[in-house]
């Protein structure tokens, strides 16, 4: 039970020699996720206007398929992490995930009807959903506790550097070929070849396996997980209404003013914010405690819905992405680490609990969404202020961390 802690405890720290100061296979595994963000961002981008603009479906309709697209997200989180636990493999999930994202993109390249854009979003996140646990388990076990939070950064940093030229690459080829179909489709068969890549460099990586736990059922293993962990999955799981998805605040944009052009700029801004302050996050969740970070990633959250009820200018919105960026920085890499803080023996599983929680909800958040949208959209980010208010106050009266050892993390 214990043999993944002296494991981690064996492990050698970062030394100076290494680039960024971080275990290599952190950097490797970020490389994968950079091409991937690149394929993925350049169709994200612009699927939401293109859905709602383009292809003639309905803002309601769009929260339906996004919300469907984050619960498939989440379907196969846990037993994901529950196969990746019981067998200690790593690689061999974390490419099957992968792989079957680049393949639902072959979607995008037969059909750009409404049914077809839906069956893509919504079947593309299946494979998102396998991989994350176990290569989020994997980061977990070849950084030391001191620098974990710091190292989840550098990956989101990477990950997030694709999403910055994904959106980019889409401005140059709808500038250059305008927003006709046909450009659409030029740009997707452009998004595949970087996910090709990606598939590619994991197959490459080594695998590092965790513990073996080839007896455990999915009960044994649900009880297993710390009281820390499962506390924290009720303030999680009310931030999870308040989680639309982003791309109601790439139409709020539109609506301001923005061109379809001009959007996919803001989206590239919102993750240059992304890459600049994911690292700085987990240096601070290191040095302060990770607690503090994740209630300071929900307090960031419910300002920017509150901000996003009254402003309605250029200028503001362009500031409402780079602190979008700022949470986003935090809630994606920072929660991950703590995570692996609160339930150090079965983290792959950890990791695709609070997916599968989260997911679950981001459905019917992503629903009620767009019906208020449809009614007033400062209803949708009014309700999503609310609701991180109750967020940050129910994490700070359960206290996960509170349930670990002595010195395990600083309140």
């Amino acid at each position: 039970m214990n043999e993944d802690k002296s494991a981690e405890a064996s492990r050698p720290a970062p030394v100076a020699g290494r680039l960024l100061n971080v275990h290599p296979d952190v950097l490797k595994l970020g490389l994968v996720s950079f091409f991937t963000d690149l394929s993925s961002e350049m169709i994200f981008s612009v699927f939401a206007i293109f859905f709602t603009t383009i292809a003639g479906a309905s803002s309601a309709l769009l929260g339906l398929i996004e919300g469907l697209a984050d619960f498939s997200s989440s379907s196969l989180n846990y037993l994901a992490g529950w196969l990746s636990d019981r067998s200690g493999k790593r690689k061999v999930y974390a490419l099957a995930g992968y792989g079957f994202s680049t393949l639902a993109k072959t979607l995008l390249l037969v059909s750009s009807s409404i049914a077809g854009l839906g069956v893509f979003r919504v079947v593309e996140r299946l494979g998102k959903g396998f991989r994350g646990p176990p290569r989020d388990a994997w980061l977990s076990s070849i950084a030391t506790s001191a620098t974990r939070g710091y190292s989840f950064g550098v990956h989101k940093a990477l990950d997030k550097a694709g999403a910055v030229l994904g959106p980019l690459v889409a401005y140059a080829l709808l500038s250059w070929l305008g927003t006709s179909a046909a450009t659409y489709r030029t740009l997707f068969w452009v998004a595949f070849v970087p996910a090709v890549f990606g598939v590619v460099v994991l197959a490459l990586i080594d695998d590092q396996p965790g513990v073996r736990r080839e007896r455990e059922s999915i009960g044994r293993n649900w009880r297993s997980l710390s009281p820390g962990f499962k506390r924290f999955l009720v303030p999680a799981g009310i931030f999870a209404l308040a989680y639309y998805s982003l791309g109601f605040l790439l139409l709020k944009a539109h609506r301001v003013g923005f061109s379809i052009a001009d959007t996919v700029l803001l989206y590239a801004w919102f993750n240059v914010v992304c890459v600049a302050a994911a690292p700085l996050a987990g240096r601070l969740g290191d040095r302060v405690g990770r607690t503090r970070v994740v209630m300071l990633g929900y307090a960031l959250y419910g300002g920017i819905n509150l901000a996003l009820v009254f402003i309605d200018s250029r200028a503001a919105l362009v500031a409402l992405f780079a602190a979008y960026g700022l949470f986003y920085a935090i809630e994606d890499s920072q929660t991950k680490a703590y995570i692996a803080d609160l339930e150090p023996e079965r983290r792959a599983t950890a990791i695709g609990a609070y997916n599968f929680v989260s997911g679950t909800l981001y459905l019917p958040a992503s629903l009620v969404a767009g019906g208020l949208w449809a009614l007033a959209p400062g209803l949708a980010f009014a309700l999503a202020a609310g609701l991180s208010l109750a967020a940050i106050v129910m994490l700070g009266v359960l206290r996960p961390a509170a349930a670990l050892s002595v010195g395990a993390e600083p309140n």
